[in-house]
């Protein structure tokens, strides 16, 4: 039984191996429970890591909560497990102590809520299963199978992107990061997000098991992703395409190429990510055999919470300003902005 919870100084090799390890051997465990995420972060972003842990009465770990204490002039402030992540909440079996602690240190550092994404829901917490739902799958055998997996319409859009002269490139150095901080860019200020910042992604690969995977026509990038990889999954993180993607079939081709390439490093399954319920990215990712999922969060608040979900109507008109935004003003104002979403 958990008779403690404390906050761990991830500054600690030893303290950071200890987490590792009970995150390595505990089910439900995710990239975003690893110390790593927490530090990279907190490195990229400079929001800071606040790492709580449970243990017993002989000093075993039983539970853990990564969180990051999010302050934003535009966004508020909260405490979120995990920052940028898409899932990080309560792993092990302390649920009711960690949340408590959670809710202690938030009111003590300044903080009106605390998000927990993914893992149970604390005892009367507000909870919300219909928001997001998640996507994933075992990968086939091979690229054949891989093809068959596929529904027919959507397996017909992967074949068309196979006739087209693609190059796929993979790697984790300077210039490949570059890259794919271009395309991605300009993928999210398409969609009205702004980018998160460059030394993100770098902190990100530099820290963790991760890769970008990207898609050039005529020696030009079209397409790209950054992707975690944990436990026998692959989870295509950060990915977008350029406008010249669409006519191409570069993103197609992107996530059958990471298929093979994650297979390649010994990856048994594909995590798609979570996306909004109704939405064209829960769609795509529906069109390609992947069953949804409801993801759960849970939320506790001394008043209103801060939503930054951008189909929220307030930011309607913020959505449409920044996709009409030149790029290199979405890039220079894109980070600083969001670096406070979380």
């Amino acid at each position: 039984m958990p008779v403690g919870v404390r906050e761990a100084d991830l500054r600690d090799p030893a303290a950071c191996a200890r987490i590792e390890a009970f995150v390595e051997a505990t089910d439900g465990a995710t990239p975003f429970h690893l110390p790593a995420w927490s530090r990279a972060v907190q490195d990229g972003c400079g929001q800071r890591t606040r790492y709580l842990l449970s243990e017993d009465a002989r000093g075993a770990i039983v539970g853990v909560l990564p969180l990051t204490e999010m302050r934003s002039p535009l966004f508020g402030r909260a405490l979120v497990s995990t920052g940028f992540g898409v899932d990080g909440g309560v792993l092990g079996d302390a649920v009711e102590p960690l949340a408590a602690g959670a809710w202690n240190l938030a009111l003590r550092i300044g903080c009106p809520s605390v998000e927990l994404r993914g893992g149970a829901a604390p005892a009367g917490w507000s909870s919300d299963d219909t928001s997001y739902l998640g996507f994933a799958r075992d990968l086939a055998v091979d690229d054949d199978a891989e093809l068959l997996a596929i529904p027919r319409k959507q397996r017909a859009e992967v074949r068309r992107s196979l006739g087209f002269d693609l190059e796929i490139v993979t790697g984790n150095d300077r210039k490949v990061l570059a890259e794919h901080y271009r395309v991605y860019a300009e993928s999210v200020r398409n969609l009205g997000t702004p980018v998160f910042p460059a030394k993100l992604f770098r902190s990100v690969v530099n820290t963790m098991d991760a890769d970008v995977l990207t898609v050039r026509h005529e020696g030009r990038a079209v397409a790209s992703v950054l992707s975690l990889y944990h436990d026998g999954i692959v989870y295509p993180y950060w990915g977008g395409g350029t406008d010249a993607a669409r006519g191409l079939r570069a993103n197609d081709r992107m996530y059958f190429a990471l298929m093979a390439h994650a297979r390649a490093r010994g990856c048994t399954r594909f995590d798609f990510g979570r996306s909004k319920t109704g939405t064209g990215a829960a769609a795509f990712k529906k069109n390609w055999g992947f069953v949804p999922e409801p993801r759960l969060y849970a939320k506790r608040s001394s008043g209103p919470a801060r939503e930054v979900n951008p189909l929220n109507p307030k930011y309607a008109l913020m959505v449409r300003t920044w996709k009409r935004l030149p790029l290199w003003a979405a890039n220079a104002a894109g980070p600083w902005i969001s670096r406070g979403l979380g």
